[in-house]
């Protein structure tokens, strides 16, 4: 290595013994006789030759991070194509058609859509439509396609030509709420039995991919189902690769060598606004970010009639060149005449000169307009044919297309082109014209541009059907197989409902003693899927280590620094734990896979995914929708949960606002329950509702803390206001009959403040108040809404709020270790006087009981609000609220 003046700079080497000096030197020496007689770039691709030699000879020297800006494989090395390419040219063409007519059609009611990301990327989804992706209706669970959101037209165009959508259907493009439309988007609550999963989000896709195949290995290795042949493909965007998601996990791939993982990136060099990389290679960063993560890379970049050119390029000069043009450039050779082509690409230097001399001008505009691997069906075959026979890694595929291909001019390579909306008549007639379709002029008559299908008995309809039907059925499907769960024994649930004595125990640690019980249930044990982010040891969960095992795909290739101890750190094939690292996102991604198995694959999961609630829905919000967007089911738990339990931690780890996050999913069910037998009811239940005989397609939240309590046996009766959200725990006494009395609504931890409140409201006050537990603020509010949609439809329903407080005596106080707007979400539906305390602003460092007075929350500052409410309906004199300030130190 050389600084800029040629100084021989230290490198790594100068660490390594040299054995022979001489020898050393003398190849050196060679080189550069090679760089001074005949040139640098000589001497660069003898030392690449050299290197691939070294490769296949199995000398293990490290890889280079970059290749040329040519194809991976030469056109005489592809494979032989196993298809009827000018059958499948027909097919491809009708679907570029509707896809663009889809979206024209819909522009009518400004809807919007977009057809230049499908132009690009047709021929990366018929191949493997083709030939390639497996179906559900074959051996094992068929490949996971992860389509590229922005083209879902085409993928619709095609569900059209092979029977699956009428032309009503597409007519509804972006139109759904009629009942029968199409989503904007792959969306599975909108679509469930076409897409499954759901991809515009945009670097959820990649990120989801990389973790459903790592988790179709994960069911493999533990016995579960055989996924041997099933294969993951993620289609994204070069644009999309920006995301920090998108590229979040590579490095587990290649760790886990995931060969049942594709990506095909289109590289149409294209984002929304304009050039992915304007001033470099999109292609060439990827490549080197993919490959230096251990991914095996494939470049398809150029279509055949590129093949004359390098041909004719005997010194070197056409790749040289094909390396230094920065993709800008190389989008404005695409809409420039050939005379600008031949002065800016190939007046660069001499050598190019005389080789654009052999060539014509059509040729030129040829490769320049259209030629690219991403175009053509053998090109994207060999591509892919290399991938799936790829062993020990996963393979990344870097197509290069033109955005808008096939589009005309108006659209190619335009910098707007994701923002265009829609084709004049004149442009759909010359799309026509270049697909060869037999489209008739007069078929424009009604001023709007048909639907074209060459009729359910034509020969492109049987050969898709056909092909697709070797393949294991149609695709993309969603395929829900009815497996209801049996319901796990009752000693688990018992257990925590008979309470814990005189011992305390945080709900934390009673939710995880639930877990391990229920992992062992004969039936459904093995399906509980815990999954962690690094810190099982904070939840007491490392008992689960040597019994459940944490999974690794090489097992325990070490013997642990613990091993001697009860509660040694276990990795195993077959290990049931996923302990992802410092990665909620990843973590989250665990949970979504294993969520949706029941669909993916027919077998139900239940996926535990426990964190520092601080670091879920605040973190990871976007992927708790794509796990409702995908109809994802199970437990996810916010440990040491609300704002004053975590002594000492301060800001970044008090949440007091994630069930305020939470309340905004409509597929979460949120739950901040108090004790462990309300976490024994709320898990039954939700076992029972998500994997029962009436599975419903929720997920629940629960918030447990790490505060040490002793935990009550369940009172008689309380199961429905557990389960609905509110009941009463206890009812509050005074000296006299006549005391004023109020109520007190408590959540999670809060209960136990509330529950000395209510002792000193009676000892110091002669103020009754009833303590209720609000296991559920948002289940209360869903409720309520619930009831006002009904009165709309002239239906006279009650909140459940509402009848659970109906005549209770006195105001309401709320109080949560959340802010105040969580419990005020059902404020409005509550008939008394209503106010709250919560835990409103920036979290601290602090004793819980320093953090609780500075909120304003702890049972004496409850007792001072509960007074305060009842002096203003004139319950108690004015003077006693500023007594207790006084006495309590307020």
């Amino acid at each position: 290595m050389t600084d800029p003046v040629g100084k021989q700079l230290p490198s790594e080497l100068d660490q390594l013994p040299d054995r022979d000096a001489e020898e050393t030197a003398e190849w050196a020496a060679s080189l550069d006789a090679v760089a001074k007689h005949a040139g640098p770039h000589r001497a660069a691709y003898l030392m690449r030759r050299t290197l691939q030699h070294a490769t296949a000879a199995g000398v293990p020297v490290p890889r280079p991070l970059e290749t040329e800006y040519v194809n991976t494989i030469p056109t005489a090395a592809e494979p032989g194509f196993d298809g009827d390419e000018e059958m499948e040219a027909r097919i491809t063409a009708w679907n570029r058609w509707n896809a663009a007519a889809m979206v024209t059609r819909g522009s009518r009611f400004g809807v919007g859509g977009h057809i230049a990301t499908f132009a690009s990327a047709a021929w990366l989804y018929e191949t493997g439509f083709n030939h390639f992706f497996r179906g559900k209706e074959g051996d094992g669970s068929g490949d996971q396609l992860y389509i590229q959101g922005h083209a879902s037209p085409g993928i619709y165009a095609r569900a059209f030509l092979d029977g699956r959508l009428s032309e009503q259907q597409l007519d509804n493009f972006r139109q759904e709420s009629g009942g029968d439309g199409l989503p904007s988007y792959p969306h599975p609550r909108r679509l469930p039995w076409l897409w499954e999963f759901p991809t515009v989000s945009m670097g959820l896709g990649p990120l989801s991919a990389i973790y459903q195949a790592r988790f179709n290995r994960y069911l493999h290795n533990r016995g579960i189902k055989d996924t041997s042949r099933s294969h993951v493909w993620a289609f994204l965007g070069d644009g999309e690769m920006d995301e920090p998601e998108s590229t979040a996990a590579l490095a587990l791939a290649a760790r886990e060598q995931l060969d049942n993982l594709t990506f095909v990136i289109n590289c149409n060099l294209q984002r929304l606004d304009g050039p992915v990389r304007a001033n470099f290679k999109i292609v060439q960063e990827l490549e080197s970010q993919f490959r230096g993560a251990g991914w095996n890379v494939v470049k398809s970049l150029w279509g055949s009639a590129w093949d004359e050119l390098f041909q004719l390029d005997a010194t070197g000069a056409l790749v040289r060149r094909l390396r230094e043009v920065p993709d800008a450039q190389f989008q404005t050779y695409a809409t420039r005449d050939v005379s600008y082509i031949r002065e800016h690409f190939f007046g660069a230097e001499p050598a190019l000169v005389e080789l654009a001399k052999l060539l014509s001008d059509a040729k030129i505009a040829e490769c320049f307009y259209t030629s690219r691997g991403g175009h053509e069906a053998r090109k994207v075959y060999a591509a892919y044919r290399a991938a799936v026979e790829h062993k020990g890694a996963p393979t990344v595929i870097l197509a290069q297309t033109v955005k808008g291909y096939t589009l005309g001019k108006g659209f190619e390579s335009k910098n707007a082109n994701h923002q265009m909306k829609k084709l004049t008549t004149d442009e759909f007639k010359g799309m026509r014209d270049l697909l060869g379709l037999p489209i008739a002029d007069s078929a424009f008559a009604d001023g709007l541009v048909p639907y074209g299908h060459p009729g359910a008995d034509s020969p492109e309809v049987r050969y898709l059907n056909e092909r697709r039907a070797a393949l294991g059925g149609p695709a993309p499907a969603r395929r829900v197989h009815a497996v209801a769960l049996p319901a796990p024994e009752e000693r688990g649930f018992k257990a925590l409902e008979k309470g814990s004595g005189k011992q305390e125990m945080a709900t934390t640690m009673a939710f995880v003693r639930l877990v391990k019980d229920l992992m062992r249930d004969k039936e459904t044990g093995r399906r509980w899927v815990p999954i962690v982010p690094d810190e099982a040891r904070t939840f007491g969960m490392e008992s689960l280590f040597p019994s459940a095992g944490i999974y690794s795909p090489l097992g325990q290739t070490y013997e642990p620094v613990d091993r001697d101890q009860l509660m040694y750190y276990k990795e195993a094939k077959d290990g049931q734990i996923l302990n992802e690292g410092i990665t909620e996102a990843g973590a989250m991604a665990d949970f979504i896979a294993a969520s949706t198995s029941y669909a993916t694959h027919g077998e139900p999961m239940i996926p535990f995914y426990i964190f520092y609630s601080m670091f879920g829905w605040q973190r990871t919000a976007d992927q708790m929708w794509q796990l409702a967007d995908q109809l994802g089911k199970g437990f996810i738990v916010g440990a040491t949960a609300g704002r004053t339990t975590l002594t000492g931690e301060g800001l970044q780890h008090a949440d007091g606002h994630s069930h305020l996050i939470a309340s905004t999913n409509p597929a979460s069910l949120n739950y901040d329950p108090a004790f462990a037998y309300e976490i024994s009811v709320i898990v039954k239940d939700g076992l029972r509702r998500m994997y029962g005989p009436e599975a419903e397609n929720v997920f629940y939240y629960l918030t447990v803390y790490n505060e040490p309590k002793p935990q009550p046996a369940m009172p008689e009766g309380v199961e429905e206001g557990i389960l609905r959200g509110l009941y009463r725990f206890n009812e509050g006494a005074a000296e006299s009959a006549d005391a004023p009395r109020l109520q007190l609504l408590a959540s999670g931890t809060a209960i136990h403040w509330a529950l000395e409140a209510q002792r000193l409201l009676a000892a110091d006050w002669n103020v009754a108040a009833d303590v209720w537990s609000a296991t559920s603020w948002g289940e209360l509010r869903r409720d309520a809404l619930e009831c006002d949609e009904a009165l709309l439809r002239g239906e006279q329903r009650t909140p459940y709020v509402t009848q659970a407080l109906e005549g209770a005596p006195g105001p309401v106080l709320a109080v949560s270790d959340w802010m105040r707007q969580v419990p005020d979400q059902i404020s409005q539906w509550v008939e008394q006087d209503y106010s709250s305390l919560g835990t409103d602003g920036f979290g601290l460092s602090d004793t819980r009981e320093a953090a609780r007075r500075h909120f304003g929350v702890d049972a004496q500052s409850i007792t001072v609000a509960a007074l305060a409410q009842l002096a203003k309906r004139g319950e108690v004199r004015a003077s006693a609220v500023k007594e207790a300030r006084e006495r309590y130190g307020l």
